[in-house]
């Protein structure tokens, strides 16, 4: 039988329950200030959560971004996050699909990623070489700076990518 999955943009009144879940999926790493700066930009950002049983679930975050003097729109997917009870069961795969859906019908043609390749190929993304991301990246993490085009058709985009004001904080893009 197949997981349904109660997908739907987060509201101000999730924040405390988002902040938790990436606090608990996330032990030891502290991106409560990056998830707060984001939400307070939501004109720029399109922020998902999983619903069950009114319990936020899962979430993730695709952000605005630029590439140079480009015309394409573009965003950032990141961070990404399922609490350890629901993952396994395609919390994250819902939450990616729909938001790549909700942006591709908004007409952003790329979005990049900085992830592990197995894991972000499934959805169509594959490494990208011609997009500098914002921040050098290790030599080791260069095949994880990732791109999925969502417009057929759309030409292979080059240059450095433009990342919002809560990115721009060289220690995110650091092991």
């Amino acid at each position: 039988m197949k997981e349904q999955f109660n997908i739907r943009v987060s509201a101000a009144s999730d924040l405390p329950a988002i902040a938790a879940l990436y606090r608990e999926a996330f032990a030891g790493q502290d991106l409560g200030q990056l998830i707060a700066d984001l939400l307070a930009g939501l004109d720029d950002v399109l922020s998902l959560v999983c619903d069950e049983n009114k319990l936020i679930a899962g979430h993730v975050v695709f952000s605005t971004c630029s590439i140079d003097a480009m015309p394409a729109r573009t965003a950032l997917l990141g961070p990404l996050a399922v609490l350890p009870a629901s993952q396994r069961r395609g919390t994250a795969n819902a939450l990616v699909r729909e938001g790549l859906a909700r942006l591709a019908d908004d007409g952003v043609t790329h979005v990049f990623v900085l992830g592990g390749p197995a894991y972000y190929g499934r959805f169509g993304f594959k490494s990208d070489f011609d997009v500098a991301p914002p921040y050098p990246l290790n030599p080791e993490w260069r095949a994880a700076w990732q791109s999925h085009c969502l417009a057929e058709g759309k030409s292979q985009l080059s240059g450095q990518l433009t990342v919002p004001e809560p990115w721009q904080r060289s220690e995110l893009w650091m092991p």
